[in-house]
């Protein structure tokens, strides 16, 4: 980000820059289904961010919650962060294995530029997921119905009618 115009700007410092970035997460992106915040508040160099996706509708995603991790590395913003996907995801652009966002298969980090911003990556993702390549890629399964199958058998019906952990 820089300040002045005719590019003789003053380029503003980076934890400014994050500060501002963290002020603007914190008010909350557009319609809401894009979020992001810091991980540590007393990470005073201001590192490690989670981001939240919720799908976009008229796609596979629909209605899925999705977790990400973004480092900005001592050469922020003139570097992209690294993004890397927490929930596991189906996306062309995404290692299947690590999560990792592969800066090479997606355009904002490929051609990144230090005016673009977290919120910037988390939108284009966002895209990214309604795109005709993504949008009806076989997703893996959630893991909070993997938790809700696992507890079925602690449960058992009780023929009286009522439940009773076993």
């Amino acid at each position: 980000m820089t300040i002045g115009s005719g590019g003789s700007g003053i380029v503003v410092p980076r934890n400014f820059r994050l500060l501002e970035e963290l002020e603007r997460g914190e008010k909350g992106i557009g319609d809401g289904t894009v979020s992001y915040g810091m991980d540590d508040g007393d990470d005073i160099y201001m590192r490690s961010w989670t981001g939240t996706i919720i799908g976009p509708h008229n796609s596979v995603h629909e209605g899925r919650i999705y977790q990400l991790k973004l480092f900005c590395d001592k050469d922020y913003p003139e570097k992209p962060p690294s993004v890397r996907f927490h929930s596991r995801i189906n996306m062309t652009c995404v290692n299947h294995e690590t999560g990792v966002v592969e800066g090479k298969r997606f355009g904002i980090l490929a051609n990144w530029q230090r005016e673009y911003t977290m919120e910037d990556i988390l939108t284009q993702l966002k895209k990214e997921m309604a795109g005709s390549h993504n949008r009806k890629l076989v997703q893996p399964p959630e893991v909070i119905l993997k938790l809700l199958a696992s507890n079925v058998s602690l449960i058992a019906y009780n023929p009286v009618g009522t439940l009773e952990n076993n």
